[in-house]
């Protein structure tokens, strides 16, 4: 079942995933503070990892601005392992390998490349308030500048 329906004011569903390290994250460990959740299709990919990288550069702003920072792919544990390793990233990644998250979120989407189209992980992210409901969605993402311009958004909450 996909979901098209979340927009900013709707509570954010709640969820519960392994994460790299192979503790489980779910919402409710966030509550009361501001969540950035970003969706991303492949570990260690080059438009992944920049964001990754990106993101992991802005933590400390992330943190000093009240928010926790996750990504999410349909990737094993152990892979984002390897990717968090080799890139030093700094937030952690879950691992939505059944894809019920990504359904949830709606970020499962049929996508087309060289003319195939197949379903795959829409970039998106969402920012969380500390009320637990959604302030902004972000879809179909470009890298360049995204961290920063989800950082403005929070502190602007």
């Amino acid at each position: 079942m996909s979901n098209d329906t979340l927009s900013p004011g709707d509570t954010a569903p709640a969820f519960s995933l392994p994460r790299d390290g192979g503790d489980t994250l779910s919402l409710s460990d966030f509550a009361g503070r501001a969540l950035v959740i970003f969706f991303y299709p492949r570990d260690d990919t080059s438009g992944c990892t920049k964001e990754a990288v990106a993101f992991t550069g802005l933590l400390d702003a992330f943190e000093a601005a009240g928010a926790a920072v996750l990504g999410v792919s349909k990737d094993t544990v152990a892979k984002h392992e390897k990717f968090v390793q080799k890139h030093g990233l700094g937030m952690p990644l879950l691992s939505d390998a059944d894809g019920d998250m990504c359904e949830t979120y709606g970020t499962w989407k049929e996508k087309s490349m060289y003319g195939k189209t197949y379903m795959g992980i829409e970039r998106t992210t969402f920012l969380i308030g500390n009320d637990g409901k959604i302030a902004r969605i972000w879809h179909k993402v470009k890298v360049p500048g995204h961290a920063e311009e989800v950082l403005e958004a929070l502190k602007s909450l």
